[in-house]
């Protein structure tokens, strides 16, 4: 069963951009699904990520800043 990794982004966002290929170069390796979500689509996601964007979440478990590094995230992709 393939995973969905959730990428809570925003518009105009370097960083968020960075994680996007991340991701995109780790599905090659790990298949899963990617959904992004602009958290100024939601007030909730707005007031909760806003400072921390870009949040990768997989199966639960967020991650971000320093955590948004490709050995991180292999390490949870392949749980």
């Amino acid at each position: 069963m393939q995973s969905t990794i959730i990428l809570y982004t925003k518009e105009n966002c370097g960083l968020c951009e960075e994680a996007k290929g991340l991701l995109e170069s780790l599905q090659l390796q790990y298949p899963f699904q990617m959904e992004e979500r602009d958290i100024y689509t939601n007030e909730e996601w707005l007031q909760e990520y806003q400072l921390m964007i870009p949040v990768v979440e997989i199966d639960g478990i967020q991650f971000y800043g320093e955590q948004l590094q490709p050995e991180v995230l292999q390490e949870a992709l392949s749980k």
